[in-house]
């Protein structure tokens, strides 16, 4: 646990045990991480979002109201602030072209991320919905449709077919690749 998380934690958990927070941030940090990361397809961003969600949870065991299962706590905020960015984001690429130059050499770490969505299964994941993804990473990191469901805040109904679309899409474009 980083020093100032571990800080935070020690001088926020008035109501539970500073070790309990540093018991979740151990258990799940590093699978947290690589959801977040497999979500974004941006480290630096993945970092951001898993630290968000720890304070996240640090504030609410000083609020008085440490979640039951802390893990599916974290999933879900995580989820929500995926979201959160990619909304942003699409706001903001929608008026990029007003404030950003063609001039401008790209950088090493745009070239190292250019290189990095060649991946055929890169290229592919990036043509799913955001929710589709979301869904499609967590059902692939062993989490059942339930819970899927429920982190994603979405019926089993609604979570099944989306899985299903999200599974037929990738599919398609694994196809086309294929072929190419």
């Amino acid at each position: 646990m980083p020093v100032e998380l571990e800080q935070v934690a020690t001088d926020a958990s008035r109501g539970v045990r500073a070790a309990e927070l540093v018991a979740a941030y151990d258990a799940n940090e590093r699978d947290l991480f690589g959801f977040v990361l497999a979500v974004t397809r941006d480290a630096g961003t993945a970092e951001d979002l898993v630290q968000e969600a720890f304070l996240r949870l640090v504030r609410e065991a000083h609020a008085g109201r440490y979640p039951d299962n802390p893990r599916s706590w974290l999933y879900r905020v995580a989820v929500n602030l995926a979201r959160t960015r990619a909304r942003r984001r699409v706001v903001a690429d929608r008026w990029r072209h007003l404030f950003v130059s063609r001039d401008v050499a790209r950088s090493p770490e745009e070239e190292f991320v250019g290189r990095e969505r060649s991946d055929t299964l890169h290229r592919a994941l990036a043509q799913l919905s955001t929710d589709g993804r979301i869904a499609f990473l967590l059902a692939s990191d062993g989490h059942s449709g339930e819970e899927v469901a429920a982190l994603i805040g979405r019926s089993e109904g609604a979570t099944r077919t989306l899985l299903w679309r999200a599974r037929r899409d990738l599919r398609r474009h694994l196809e086309r690749e294929g072929e190419a």
